[in-house]
């Protein structure tokens, strides 16, 4: 379409040298989220994930699995692209790190740095962390009980000396506060921004951006004794996906500078950092937004191989439902902080929440339409300051909802639903349909229409979050499939009186304990 707004979204390409994990599921999730309400909000959208498959890490896993790398990487990036499907996320593209379209998108990074005078040859002498992936300074570490090296992450260091080429990462501090300060939304949270800042006002040492002590990557043009360094080449992988080097192609002009990176904040250095200089010094566009969200904890607990703790994404879907799933992730905290997984946290939004307020909500309005009204939508009379007041509640959440989005606050977005769905149990109570049955069945139709109206834009609100739900709650409202985006907010798109409407059924059921359950069958 025409000058139709384009949205181009990531998540970061996920290493492949383990399986996938509530903190992937978490960062891509968010990103569908967004994907998909920005869609539904009129933009042309491109949802980007994939897989990083290079590195020492990878090398030495896939040995350890008796493996060779492209085999070892074939099998776990599927994982990945299962685990997509599997939570419903709607990704555009899939991309990896393996592709001969990325090699030839990395080494023209490369080359357009070198010529631009930003890559010389040296020798590399310092502290290397394979988990990471990532040099570190003295300065930054701290020394373990074995006398290990450990760097900010926890991951232990190694001291390398090998020859190696380098970015000249120290020449970009004024630049890239430059940059900041023109674009004080690059980086988010604020929290995040001002590490970031105060890390670049420190001071920067050039970057090495090769290895020669293992082969598994992306080789470097004109030197083969030389590989990429895994974030030059895994950053890349942004542009790789948009047709550079092709800068005249559909898809680059489309969609680059990207909109939004979203990442973990362990890797946030790497994008708000490296990766606009990396563009800078190539003469390309940096992104235009980075937000780096926090870590979950399991009841409490930080989640960590050692103590058996990993929460696997299928097994908490299996136990409580996708899109309760996809609900408690993006409600429980503020995104950008930390949170903690409890299965008492959990039942408590899924049974509050979804069950009791905005479930019940609809299971009752409509099974009152069906048993009052024959199950046919019913034609509204003369509207009180009482039916306008939720009606505009009903519409008038979409500002808010979109202006939360934006700034990927995602449980606040939720809220502004929630604040809907809490005014429309309430006004229930209020009008009491079931007494206005027997007194007044005129207003009883009015009171069932609004109620309805409010129920079709909490389903249309729900979308982006939980997407088969949302589909259940419009479908049993008749709402067609053409008339389910954004443009529908409002009363231009109402429900028409005189619609046959299907048998209502629960679209939220409650979580049940096992032991209730084993407790019911006792007695």
């Amino acid at each position: 379409m025409s000058g139709q707004k384009t949205y181009y979204i990531t998540t970061p390409i996920y290493y492949v040298n383990d399986a996938p994990h509530i903190g992937h599921a978490y960062t891509t999730l968010a990103c569908d989220a967004l994907a998909r309400f920005k869609r539904l909000d009129g933009y042309d959208v491109f949802f980007l994930t994939g897989t990083d498959e290079h590195g020492q890490k990878v090398e030495k896993s896939a040995e350890a699995a008796g493996m060779d790398p492209q085999s070892f990487t074939d099998g776990v990036s599927q994982n990945f692209r299962d685990l997509a499907s599997f939570m419903n996320y709607s990704n555009d593209a899939f991309i990896r790190t393996t592709e001969s379209r990325h090699a030839r998108a990395s080494q023209a990074i490369w080359t357009a740095l070198k010529e631009n005078g930003h890559i010389y040859l040296g020798t590399y002498n310092g502290w290397y962390a394979i988990r990471d992936e990532a040099f570190y300074a003295e300065d930054e570490l701290t020394e373990g009980p074995d006398g290990k090296k450990i760097a900010p992450s926890g991951a232990e260091c190694e001291w390398v000396e090998e020859p190696s080429y380098f970015f000249d990462l120290s020449k970009w501090q004024e630049p890239l506060l430059k940059f900041y300060d023109e674009n004080p939304d690059f980086i988010a949270p604020e929290t995040r921004r001002n590490e970031v800042i105060s890390f670049v006002k420190g001071g920067m040492h050039d970057l090495s951006v090769s290895r020669t002590s293992f082969k598994w990557g992306v080789d470097v043009p004109g030197d083969e004794d030389h590989i990429m360094y895994v974030w030059l080449d895994a950053l890349t992988n942004y542009i790789t996906a948009v047709d550079y080097p092709n800068q005249e192609s559909d898809l680059y002009g489309r969609y680059w500078p990207a909109d939004l990176h979203m990442v973990g904040k362990d890797i946030l250095r790497f994008h708000a950092v490296y990766w606009p200089a990396f563009l800078m010094g190539a003469g390309l566009g940096p992104p235009k937004r980075v937000f780096a969200h926090g870590w979950w904890t399991n009841e409490g607990e930080k989640i960590s191989k050692s103590l058996g703790n990993i929460i696997d994404p299928r097994a908490i879907v299996d136990t409580y439902g996708l899109d309760q799933v996809r609900y408690f992730l993006l409600r429980e905290v503020p995104f950008g902080n930390d949170g903690d997984f409890s299965h008492r946290s959990m039942v408590n939004r899924v049974n509050s929440e979804l069950a009791n307020d905005l479930g019940n909500l609809a299971q009752r309005v409509l099974s009152m339409i069906g048993r009052y009204c024959d199950g046919v939508l019913p034609k509204p009379g003369d509207r009180t300051s009482e039916d306008t007041n939720m009606l505009d509640q009903a519409t008038g959440a979409m500002e808010t909802i979109r202006r939360h989005m934006d700034n990927q606050s995602f449980h606040e977005a939720l809220e502004a639903i929630w604040v809907v769905v809490r005014a429309g149990n309430a006004y229930v109570d209020q009008q009491a349909p079931w007494q206005l049955h027997k007194e007044d069945q005129a207003r009883r139709d009015t009171v069932l229409y609004i109620l309805a109206e409010t129920i079709r834009h909490l389903g249309l609100y729900i979308q982006p979050f939980m997407p088969d739900s949302a589909a259940k709650m419009l479908d049993l409202l008749e709402v067609g499939a053409d008339a389910r985006d954004f443009e529908c907010v409002g009363t231009g798109s109402a429900l028409a009186p005189g619609t046959a409407l299907p048998k209502p059924a629960p679209v939220f059921p409650r979580f049940v304990e096992e032991e209730a359950e084993e407790g019911a069958r006792r007695s």
